[in-house]
């Protein structure tokens, strides 16, 4: 059975907008319309756009993506933790949901600075935080986002050797994104049945396109992975309900 689909996890990439070199690499353009194009056989209703650690604090694109893409997109975005709060309350107006911590590529605030800001935002605006990172790398890391108000964890948590530590978190309330398939290095059905089993409310799809540097980019597939993974009641959660509720979205 086909589904409504909100896309917890995409990226643009629009080069009239400035663009940072991360590591020697910039991204090949993505814009509003590429992805419309790209996802018009999908059933998305809805998604959250993603700052990558190429955009830096760059908030142009991500303004005009959402302007674009309409009212039920949301924006995950990179900020300085002294961001004042007028610029975050503008923000809000303009549908960001949430910080991103990119601990992986850089490009977002330091980690130390994670749990101040990842409370203040949520204080004043009901914001969550988004980490990229291997979970391997979550350790230090675990009780302090065990405490967090809310929080979400990129692509599956990356590798197959942080899975005990991803389900602990779930376990915790920490929420997890259904995203990145190709950059995982485990049987993905069965991490995503096992998540689900722990909390059915903590998983989130998302496309990840346009998959930049991914082994392997997004597939139509990765959606009947879900389906076959998790039957259709449950699947329609990790596609549409759990994310719309998280992104706040309701109503």
């Amino acid at each position: 059975m086909e589904h409504l689909i909100f896309d917890a996890h995409l990226h643009i990439i629009d080069p009239a907008y400035p663009l940072v070199s991360n590591d020697g690499f910039l991204p090949t353009a993505f814009t509003v319309d590429d992805y419309i194009h790209q996802t018009a056989q999908l059933g998305i209703a809805g998604g959250a756009v993603v700052s990558g650690s190429f955009q830096s604090f760059d908030q142009s694109y991500l303004q005009a993506a959402l302007a674009n893409l309409g009212p039920h997109f949301v924006g995950v975005t990179q900020l300085p933790h002294n961001t004042s709060d007028e610029a975050l309350q503008e923000l809000d107006r303009q549908r960001v949901r949430a910080v991103r911590f990119n601990l992986r590529r850089g490009g977002s605030e330091a980690v130390e600075h994670l749990c101040y800001f990842a409370k203040r935002v949520h204080e004043m605006l009901g914001w969550h935080a988004e980490i990229y990172c291997d979970s391997t790398a979550l350790g230090e890391l675990e009780a302090a986002l065990c405490e967090l108000p809310a929080v979400s964890i990129d692509h599956l948590g990356l590798s197959k050797e942080g899975l005990p530590l991803l389900y602990r978190l779930v376990e915790r309330g920490v929420r997890v994104k259904a995203t990145g398939f190709g950059r995982v290095d485990f049987a993905v059905s069965q991490v995503v049945r096992r998540l689900y089993d722990i909390n059915p409310d903590a998983l989130m799809f998302g496309t990840d396109l346009p998959s930049t540097r991914s082994p392997r980019p997004f597939n139509p597939i990765d959606i009947e992975i879900i389906g076959n993974a998790l039957g259709d009641v449950s699947a329609r959660r990790v596609l549409w309900y759990n994310a719309v509720n998280f992104y706040r979205l309701v109503g």
